[in-house]
């Protein structure tokens, strides 16, 4: 197994991420837990079969250009086939941007791209397949893409970014009320738009987001599990447990004592 984050010469303000999971004959099958990180996504299975995503008691087929919404809690993927996944991981309101449609409805859920936006799948199916080798070439093109994308004209999309940047620039250590000192909403304003924009409300946001910003930090080997629950505001182990279980599907003393290469390697 192969996962890289690929190297960007500049950033972009609707695009994150772009990654590379790579497949091999050598090991199948398979299976690998998947935490989510508050982002959505556009992936290309590049594969002979499905995969599939086991996401409590669903199944759903993973093949060719999928969309992933907002993921709040941990799924299984499991692989059968040699493959590569490509993709790139948008930024908060970026999904909202393009697509304008309320992003809570995409929550949980892995969908053909072809099923939400015939007019943009065309267009980033043809990068996948034309580029896919070259990604360099990849990743411009998508640049460009994004660029020419008409966005949506919601007014609040200022305030909702200004408060996501906020929620990330403080790591997820702040309350709803702080949101409301510095954009110029209602509590009830800024609940429902955050919602139609991200995809969950701010509140299970800061949550998620507080979470992974500790993982993240495990995640680089600079400290122990006992100085971040301090750090993040866990006031016992309790707490902590109860928000891992939420996240990643079991308890912080399950987890570590199995491997899992693949989280490792993109909670770097």
């Amino acid at each position: 197994m192969e996962f890289e984050y690929l190297k960007k010469n500049r950033n972009h303000t609707l695009i994150d991420q772009f990654y590379k999971l790579t497949i091999s004959e050598n090991d199948l099958p398979y299976r690998t837990l998947i935490v989510p990180i508050g982002q959505t996504n556009i992936t290309y299975v590049f594969c002979e079969d499905n995969q599939i995503a086991k996401f409590k008691n669903r199944e759903i087929l993973y093949k060719d250009l999928i969309l992933t919404g907002q993921i709040y809690s941990s799924y299984y993927l499991e692989i059968n086939k040699p493959s590569i996944n490509l993709g790139f991981a948008m930024k908060p309101t970026t999904l909202y941007k393009i697509l304008d449609k309320d992003i809570s409805k995409f929550n949980n859920k892995h969908q053909p791209l072809k099923e939400v936006n015939k007019k943009i799948y065309k267009v980033i199916n043809e990068i996948f397949l034309t580029t896919k080798d070259n990604e360099e070439n990849f990743i411009e093109s998508i640049y460009k893409v994004f660029d020419e994308f008409p966005l949506s004209k919601n007014p609040n999309l200022k305030h909702i970014d200004k408060a996501v940047n906020y929620i990330i620039e403080k790591e997820g250590l702040l309350k709803v009320n702080d949101l409301l000192k510095i954009i110029p909403l209602s509590q009830k304003s800024l609940e429902v738009q955050f919602k139609k924009i991200v995809g969950v409300t701010p509140g299970k946001y800061i949550r998620q987001r507080k979470f992974i910003s500790l993982m993240f930090k495990y995640g680089s080997e600079k400290y122990n599990i006992t100085d971040l629950m301090y750090m993040f505001d866990y006031y016992d182990s309790s707490h902590f447990s109860k928000d891992f279980k939420l996240f990643f599907g079991q308890s912080p003393k399950e987890y570590f004592k199995k491997d899992f290469p693949l989280i490792k390697k993109y909670l770097k």
